[in-house]
């Protein structure tokens, strides 16, 4: 069963809520981490939340304690996230184009989504922690290489998604033979590229990716970043329309349900069909069930 959502186009349609598990550091997390976890996501799958995603590092970002905090790698969870939920569309949030080459990504999401039955999202960006990288001997471009490298990227992993074998030969990756075998089970595997650089991130929404994701603040901010990725659209003859539009919330709902759905409408209204939250406290179960029970009814009323 297929989590793929068509996106909001104007006021009026359900906006969905999505969980993004990123904090692994609860209480006794060395003896019941996989047990949160697990029943986190069999509680969203069950309670309407409509994806799951997890972070594609190798160290805890610092903000949230740093490499000697817990962290799992992304892949690899999401496949065993898989075998435990039915519904959700599963993702990370979103994958540095550095950690992959780009053919064995396409492979690696292409295998998820036979897994899954067709729940499987790309979610990618030019990466950002240099420390992981040097932490772990994985070489880490300059910006503006890593920008070219993740163009490159979405050009291949399209081209993959879509059974398309033609030898692609680019600046950085050259594939000779780019079989894909057994293929995606979704007709088109979704492509979310993370980040709302104005220039070149926002382009490459426009001209290659099914959703965007932007780290949320005002509606005022957030109408500006989407007027941008309109722009960019009408400059490349793409529809803005069709792209989902997502967004990053840093907000607590549990505190007051009805005033954060309230507070939503605004961003319902610009087209937002997704909010991503992340669980907080010590009990990612509880404030999913929670989540669940009191938000993600408020938000498709929207």
């Amino acid at each position: 069963m297929s989590a793929w959502y068509p996106p909001v186009r104007g006021y009026g349609r359900d906006v969905h809520l999505g969980v993004h598990y990123a904090n692994f550091s609860h209480p006794d997390w060395q003896h019941r981490l996989t047990e949160r976890l697990t029943e986190t996501a069999r509680v969203a799958d069950q309670g309407g939340v409509a994806q799951l995603t997890v972070m594609d590092h190798w160290f805890q970002m610092e903000q949230l304690g740093g490499p000697s905090e817990p962290m799992l790698e992304g892949y690899t969870t999401l496949g065993y996230l898989a075998a435990v939920t039915e519904r959700l569309r599963l993702s990370l949030l979103v994958t540095g184009v550095t950690y992959r080459h780009p053919g064995l990504l396409a492979k690696t999401v292409t295998t998820l989504d036979v897994l899954s039955g067709g729940r499987a999202m790309l979610g990618i960006g030019a990466a950002w922690y240099d420390r992981e990288h040097r932490g772990l001997g994985v070489p880490f471009p300059p910006l503006k290489e890593r920008y070219e490298r993740l163009e490159e990227t979405l050009q291949i992993t399209r081209q993959l998604f879509d059974g398309d074998q033609t030898p692609y030969a680019g600046t950085h990756y050259s594939l000779v033979e780019p079989v894909n075998v057994p293929p995606p089970v979704q007709r088109k595997v979704p492509i979310m590229i993370g980040g709302s650089g104005e220039k070149k991130t926002l382009r490459l929404v426009a001209q290659y990716a099914d959703a965007c994701n932007i780290f949320g603040g005002e509606p005022d901010e957030v109408r500006h970043k989407l007027d941008v990725l309109r722009g960019h659209c009408d400059d490349l003859g793409t529809d803005y329309d069709a792209i989902e539009k997502t967004m990053i919330a840093q907000a607590d709902p549990t505190q007051d349900p009805d005033g954060f759905v309230t507070s939503m409408r605004p961003f319902a209204e610009l087209g937002i069909s997704m909010i991503t939250l992340g669980p907080m406290g010590d009990d990612p179960v509880a404030w999913t069930t929670e989540v669940a029970e009191k938000v993600v009814p408020g938000l498709a009323e929207l």
